[in-house]
């Protein structure tokens, strides 16, 4: 079983999923949370059966399995019926992901934007936010191709970040130059390496 498991969460264009990348190249299990809620989502799998549930079957395909652009634009339109889903949909995913870390040695990181709003906080041996200032994520989003009212409104809908970063062991500030927040990954990763060792020789 994993001896750490770690959260790692960030807003927006806050370079989340860089830091992702750079704990996954340095041998820690990284899974994706869209991935797994994606997982959920196929035909008979529990996440498809909530949709199913709490929606009705016009809002799954041919196959059984989620229709995706319709349930978008039902939780989208209609903020009781996203939480209702949500409040099912979370601890699915945190199942699968424990699932996960039991059967994996070392360090695995589940990698979610809404990580501290769906409650894992408290499962894990370490939480880690990358954060970066609003205007700057909103350049970046804007720059990879998003046009300027949909970021601002994910943006928005985000909040101000406040709970994430009350509720994160570690802040990691990407409002600089890249080299800058790969020091501090590096800096995390011997931290992380560190604990497991420890964990290791205990158990």
């Amino acid at each position: 079983m994993s001896t750490v498991t770690v959260g790692l969460t960030g807003g927006l264009a806050s370079g989340k999923s860089t830091v992702a990348r750079w704990l996954a190249e340095a041998g820690f299990l990284v899974v994706d949370a869209d991935r797994l809620v994606s997982e959920l989502h196929q035909p008979g799998e529990p996440g498809a059966q909530a949709v199913r549930e709490l929606l009705g079957p016009d809002f799954l395909d041919d196959k059984g399995g989620v229709d995706h652009a319709k349930v978008a634009a039902r939780i989208f339109a209609d903020p009781q019926s996203r939480q209702a889903l949500e409040a099912v949909i979370h601890p699915l995913v945190r199942e699968r992901f424990q699932q996960i870390a039991a059967a994996a040695p070392g360090i695995t990181v589940l990698e979610a934007t809404l990580l501290v709003e769906a409650g894992y906080a408290p499962f894990f041996d370490l939480v880690v936010t990358v954060e970066a200032d609003e205007e700057v994520r909103l350049r970046r989003a804007i720059e990879r191709g998003m046009d300027e009212a949909s970021a601002r409104a994910r943006l928005t809908a985000q909040g101000d970040g406040s709970a994430r970063r009350a509720a994160a062991h570690r802040a990691l500030d990407n409002c600089c130059e890249l080299p800058d927040l790969r020091r501090q990954v590096d800096e995390l990763i011997e931290e992380l390496q560190r604990l497991a060792a420890r964990r290791a020789a205990i158990l």
